[in-house]
């Protein structure tokens, strides 16, 4: 930045506004005002030069071969003033107020040569004292000798006065057009800008603490000031709701970290009531790793959703294929647990499902739902991935447990929201939160089925969901690109 574009940068915003539209009106005023000046300047001359020709019509035939004019009493009636003088610029004849000096030199007689020319003698000046002689020359030749000149003159007094005194109009009409314009655009800034300082005022009053404040938006204007502060309410209704969310999200989460933490310490308490053998404590520490290990998994699917709710800015798209990660993961389950092998059914009906998902967020999610169907549920776990419509790609997981109340289906996936049955089971309501955060960034839609009840209900051009008596989760992912 220039030191002078600096310097300005530091004024007033009003200031500059009236500084920019004065210097506007100024470079427009002086445009018209030059195109105004250059037009009576042309119609002016225009007038003289038709004095001259008509003048030189008259006199061209009075001048003999001798350089003479013969009809001096005619020559007298054209009132102007008249030379005759040959090519070396020597006076040959005159008559009118032509004095005894050519009123041309020989370097302007040269310029002209054998044409008709006109020029201007006497400079022109503001002050009518300083210009001398000022006079309008033609310059014609003789029909008897071609190398004599005629000079026809009229005096330039009446039309120098007149561009003299308009010269003097128009720079009291700019500067005073200037002033005006300079007092209006000040007025126009600081009635435009006012709303915006008091936005100012009421912001830094809001960052002071008053946070049920709003901007005061004067209804039925639509203006900028105005959506701008709309777009502020906006805004402000939309950080206080982000801040009644996270401070919900605190103390539903320093409920729930309570409750591990003080078996944690009651535990440790009733251990030290007593001296107790090696076995004892190591039935105790036991104990204490299942709660440390219940109270790690909390933390990690907490930091794990905060961190997923929090990222809204565009990340670089990741791609998996979700029927692999399903095979995958059923196979470890069956691995992990032999004796519960067949509480997992997997149904592919599609070989490659590409999705615009992370196998770890693939994995994350499917985890997550067989985990819930397990715990809240009862076998056989339906999984099932297929592409049902162009476009997307569908993951179900159904069991065949109770299912949820119509009450709950709403609002299961909300953080921390558990049936009351479920309370004593391990987990701590997130598991349909975070899937439901990682399907929603990756712009696809997490459904769920009971009895007929869908929550969301099926949008125009996605795919319908199933009606069958048992729970049903469904998650739509829009299909990524075929990985090689």
């Amino acid at each position: 930045m220039t030191p002078v574009r600096a310097r300005l940068s530091r004024l007033p915003l009003r200031v500059r506004l009236v500084a920019g539209f004065s210097a506007a009106t100024f470079v427009v005023l002086l445009a018209a005002g030059a195109l105004v000046y250059w037009r009576v300047d042309y119609a002016l001359d225009r007038n003289l030069d038709a004095e001259l020709e008509q003048a030189a019509s008259t006199l061209t035939p009075l001048v003999s071969a001798t350089g003479e004019v013969t009809n001096r009493d005619a020559a007298a009636a054209t009132g102007v003033a008249w030379q005759v003088v040959d090519a070396d610029g020597v006076l040959l004849d005159r008559g009118g107020p032509a004095g005894t000096t050519p009123m041309l030199s020989r370097s302007q007689l040269a310029e002209a040569g054998t044409q008709t020319r006109t020029f201007n003698v006497g400079d022109f000046d503001i002050l009518p004292e300083a210009a001398r002689e000022p006079y309008r020359v033609q310059v014609a030749g003789t029909p008897t000798t071609p190398s004599y000149h005629l000079l026809v003159a009229v005096r330039r007094d009446h039309r120098d006065e007149a561009l003299r005194e308009l010269l003097l109009q128009l720079v009291v009409a700019g500067i005073g057009t200037l002033l005006i314009t300079a007092f209006v655009g000040d007025r126009l800034a600081r009635a435009a800008l006012r709303p915006v300082e008091r936005y100012r005022q009421q912001a830094a009053a809001i960052a002071a603490g008053a946070t049920d404040l709003r901007l005061d938006v004067p209804p039925g204007r639509d203006d900028e000031v105005t959506r701008l502060g709309h777009t502020f309410n906006d805004m402000l209704a939309a950080l206080e709701r982000a801040l009644d969310r996270e401070r919900h999200f605190v103390n539903e989460a320093s409920h729930e970290l309570r409750t591990p933490i003080t078996l944690l310490a009651g535990r440790i308490q009733l251990a030290r009531r007593r001296r107790r053998t090696p076995d004892e404590h190591e039935h105790v520490l036991n104990e204490l790793e299942i709660d440390v290990a219940r109270l790690a998994r909390l933390a990690d699917q907490l930091l794990t959703l905060g961190s997923t709710a929090a990222t809204s800015a565009p990340r670089e798209t990741e791609h998996s294929d979700l029927a692999a990660v399903a095979a995958r993961m059923v196979s470890q389950r069956r691995l992990a647990d032999p004796g519960r092998a067949g509480d997992i059914v997997l149904d592919q009906l599609a070989t490659t499902v590409p999705v615009a998902l992370a196998d770890v967020e693939a994995e994350r999610i499917l985890g997550n739902l067989l985990d819930n169907a397990l715990h809240h549920g009862a076998p056989p776990v339906q999984v099932t991935v297929d592409q049902p419509a162009p476009g997307w790609a569908r993951l179900r997981v159904a069991d065949a447990g109770p299912g949820m109340a119509p009450d709950l289906l709403a609002t299961a996936t909300q953080r921390f929201t558990r049936a009351a049955e479920a309370r004593t089971r391990p987990g701590a309501g997130l598991g349909l939160a975070l899937v439901a955060a990682l399907v929603e960034r990756a712009g696809g839609e997490l459904r769920l089925c009971h009895d007929g009840r869908h929550h969301p209900s099926p949008a125009p051009g996605t795919p319908d969901c199933d009606h069958g008596p048992e729970l049903t989760v469904t998650v739509l992912l829009p299909v990524g690109p075929a990985q090689a």
